[in-house]
């Protein structure tokens, strides 16, 4: 990691040095594989102490900007701003890498044999959905109340979901009732 410090108005002391260098050091394996550069720039303004850095690390820039009345403070508080960015950023890389199609995959669809000569030199195969299939993307719980079915009816109308999910009165089993694009209502037993 590279620092380079600039001060406006104050001489960056030896212990400015350290300190931000030390708390450089800590959050300097979320830097893995490339070495950043720093710059971090001091100022006292009207006894505000001002503490900017900028973090040029692959193919982004971090900046952050903290102000307090200790230069110290002030500094600590630019470092935990950068690594915030960073973990976010190392996430999103991350994210962005694991969402991508197996190369493995998708060559051995390739040569596979699969596809007519024609396709093969106009467009890639297709690659298969993920094994794991569907995924749940919201769930939410309901009470299950004891009803009969034109009750159930009777609160589809007021309910704006759409459905209404209960214990049949009669016959104790559970229920569905849903609203049809026609206009009716349906009703699944179990």
């Amino acid at each position: 990691m590279r620092l380079e410090f600039t001060g406006r108005h104050i001489e960056v002391t030896p212990a400015l040095k350290e300190h931000a260098r030390s708390h450089f050091e800590k959050i300097e394996d979320l830097f893995a594989g490339k070495n950043p550069k720093v710059h971090v720039i001091i100022e006292v303004e009207r006894g505000r102490h001002r503490a900017e850095a900028v973090v040029n690390w692959r193919n982004d820039t971090l900046t952050a900007t903290a102000t307090n009345s200790d230069m110290y403070r002030s500094l600590s508080l630019v470092v935990g701003k950068i690594e915030k960015q960073a973990r976010r950023l190392k996430e999103k890389v991350i994210d962005r890498a694991h969402k991508a199609k197996k190369t493995a995959l998708v060559a051995a669809r390739r040569s596979s044999g699969k596809q007519s000569p024609a396709r093969k030199a106009s467009a890639p195969a297709p690659v298969p959905a993920a094994a794991n299939g569907p995924r749940i993307v919201r769930t939410k719980r309901y009470n299950v109340k004891q009803l009969t079915p034109d009750e159930a009816a009777k609160q589809l109308a007021k309910d704006k979901s759409g459905f209404v999910l209960f214990r049949d009165r009669n016959s104790d089993n559970l229920s569905l009732m849903f609203k049809r694009t026609d206009g009716d209502i349906g009703l699944i037993e179990t």
